[in-house]
């Protein structure tokens, strides 16, 4: 699509960064965005369709994956897709017990369904950055197609949401409503002077309060920034000649399997250790 004519070189990054959005217009009514100008006229409630195609389709496919690998599990030798899902689960497994002070059955398949649906997410960044879009764009007519889920923010903060909504509920569970107010209110600034305690309360709401709120922010924005500049880089790179293409694409896809995959690591670790918090005692 670079080298179509019809765009300029701002307009085709524009052109890949965009979503295909559907929502309520003030003039087109409920409607798909013809442009960036439309989509964000549609304003919060929008809905970007190739994101949540792609993303739920994904997750089908671990979901798929893995149920076929826990049915054809065999006491004998293993076939290779049951030795591919046994080493994941005992991957993310060593990883819970590790690092998870008290027992949860939650928090295992919690770990397991966002390091593989993040990497899948993130996997769809090293398809060439022309091919899908031109597929749907010129056969199926649908402007725009973003494949890659993870740079989208709406994504990454729906998922850390989940996360930290989570941790909300474990929280309280675990400790009480007086215990998850306490640790709030009583940390890191405590005495034992009654009087002098309290008067350090709005202090202590305060930076808990924002320290709080950054676990998801940071927990998205991370994923988010790293994919989002890696898609870039290589909708970049496709705008120069194709021997240039070829001399860095290539290093930089290899190089980019291994951000990938840590970027689903790290997500799924920073889970683990905030589920671990909310279930602590201070």
């Amino acid at each position: 699509m670079a080298s179509e004519g019809e765009l300029t070189s701002t307009g085709y990054v524009q052109h890949h960064l965009q979503n295909l959005v559907f929502g309520y217009h003030p003039d087109n009514g409920l409607s798909i965005a013809a442009n960036g100008v439309e989509a964000a006229d549609m304003g919060f409630w929008a809905i970007h369709l190739d994101s949540m195609f792609w993303s739920v389709a994904l997750g089908a496919l671990f979901c798929w994956l893995f149920k076929k690998g826990a049915d054809n599990v065999t006491s004998g030798t293993p076939g290779k897709l049951q030795n591919f899902v046994e080493s994941i689960i005992e991957f993310v497994d060593e990883n819970v017990r590790d690092t998870m002070t008290v027992k949860n059955p939650l928090i295992g398949p919690l770990a397991l369904t966002i390091f593989c649906w993040v990497f899948l997410m993130n996997l769809m960044d090293l398809i060439p950055v022309d091919f899908i879009p031109y597929v749907f764009e010129h056969y199926l007519g649908v402007p725009y197609m973003k494949i890659v889920p993870s740079t989208d923010v709406n994504i990454t903060f729906g998922i850390s949401l989940s996360v930290f909504a989570l941790m909300i509920y474990y929280g309280i569970k675990v400790k009480g409503l007086g215990g998850f107010f306490g640790e709030l209110a009583f940390n890191p600034f405590s005495s034992d002077n009654f009087i002098i305690k309290w008067l350090f309360v709005p202090v202590n709401l305060l930076l808990e309060g924002v320290a709080l709120i950054a676990k998801p922010v940071s927990l998205a924005l991370r994923l988010f920034g790293n994919m989002y500049a890696g898609e870039l880089i290589f909708i970049l790179i496709a705008l120069l000649p194709w021997y240039a293409q070829w001399a860095l694409s290539v290093p930089w896809a290899i190089f980019h399997i291994l951000v990938i995959t840590l970027q689903a690591f790290i997500f799924m670790m920073l889970t683990i250790v905030y589920m671990s918090m909310a279930h602590d005692h201070h």
